[in-house]
């Protein structure tokens, strides 16, 4: 019997830097092509991986030997057409990392992914997409309607969070079956030349009382930058490192209501291996977001071994459980505070271990597993 030939589109892996769906195409990408290669613990061997690019230089970045097809860019006008293309190759199942690729005359099995519904309430798009995608972009979410029809031409719909999925349920967003495919944490200590690869953090890193404050994420309102600058006014002594880069009208709008004397630092962008370095040095992880869609570096820095504190948001919830302090968005005295908290040393322990043992929890393997599982169940139906 022929393996199950699975097409997973990898045209959204960035040549340049990781965003957010690149990163998660990327080690989806490469947990699935190893678990397929070599079967895990059932020693299943019997889908057959084969990734659709649309740039040669994608290649270097998805699993050595991995088998690809290139196609057009998700971009173009060819998009809508893309299944009547994959058609000529036979896949039985196709998996995309979101949810537009095109499906018209479809002759395989679909699986579509909708990472959350935060741009629905923030529609502000991408700013990297041409002028016609983000009008259109903003179009598409006036509404829930087109992203019911997109959703409900798939066979099965996939998301990253139990969080999105209830909100899924809620707003009746599908008809399709609904699976979690956790979107797993990065694993920062790779990335310190003195510790080993693959090596456990521990609690060393959480020995001494952080001096660092640390927020990795963009500057858009509903993100609330101004709460963790003006909560600078209760932690003298501390630094405030804002790592994403940031345009000149909003680092003006921050450093005017900064408090007297904060230490507050723009970086304006850092690779992996300087934001590594920034939370290995006494740092404490911070965001106090209104909304969110998911917040990865929160299960970045409690997998590192940092503790965080964040607003109460049901995601941060979701994927923090007890490895953070939780304080309201909007109060900078309580930010401040909670801060101050993790200066005893029992209470910075606890947190950092229930931290690293919740971020336990998430791994590209278990997801790559359920994806698997999903396609051969498709397949068979």
């Amino acid at each position: 019997m022929r393996p199950v030939r699975l097409f997973f589109d990898a045209r959204y892996i960035r040549t340049d830097f990781h965003d957010g769906i690149s990163r998660f195409s990327a080690e989806l990408a490469r947990a699935v092509a190893e678990l397929a290669a070599t079967g895990g613990s059932t020693g299943e061997r019997d889908v057959q991986v084969i990734f659709l690019i649309h740039d040669d230089a994608q290649i270097p970045l998805l699993p050595e030997g991995a088998r690809t097809l290139k196609i057009h860019a998700p971009t173009s006008a060819k998009e809508p057409f893309t299944a009547l293309i994959l058609n000529r190759h036979r896949p039985d199942a196709v998996f995309s990392p979101m949810q537009t690729i095109g499906s018209l005359g479809r002759r395989f099995k679909l699986i579509l992914t909708l990472h959350d519904t935060i741009y629905y309430r923030h529609r502000t798009p991408p700013r990297d997409l041409p002028a016609s995608v983000r009008f259109g972009w903003r179009l598409f979410h006036l509404s829930y309607v087109p992203q019911r029809f997109v959703l409900n031409r798939a066979d099965v719909v996939a998301t990253v969070s139990e969080t999105s999925k209830r909100q899924f349920a809620d707003v009746r967003l599908t008809r399709r079956p609904v699976i979690v495919l956790g979107n797993a944490p990065q694993r920062l200590e790779e990335l310190l030349p003195e510790l080993p690869a693959g090596a456990n953090p521990g609690l060393e890193r959480g020995a001494e009382v952080p001096k660092r404050i640390v927020y990795m994420g963009s500057f858009m309102p509903y993100k609330n930058v101004e709460t963790l600058v003006r909560g600078m006014a209760g932690l003298p002594g501390r630094t405030l490192h804002l790592l994403s880069r940031i345009s000149p009208q909003r680092r003006a709008e921050l450093e005017a209501i900064a408090p007297n004397g904060a230490d507050i630092v723009f970086h304006g962008g850092v690779s992996d291996t300087e934001y590594a370095a920034l939370l290995d040095d006494r740092a404490i992880l911070a965001t106090l977001s209104l909304d969110e869609g998911y917040g990865l570096p929160i299960a970045e820095a409690l997998a590192f071994g940092v503790p965080a504190v964040v607003s109460d948001l049901e995601i941060f919830r979701e994927v923090a459980g007890d490895g953070a302090l939780f304080v309201p968005a909007k109060d900078p005295e309580a930010f401040a505070a909670a801060v101050r908290e993790l200066d005893d040393d029992a209470v910075r322990e606890r947190i950092i271990a229930a931290g690293v043992a919740h971020s336990g929890e998430y791994s590209w393997e278990r997801t790559a597993g359920t994806l698997l599982a999903e396609v051969r169940r498709l397949a068979e139906s």
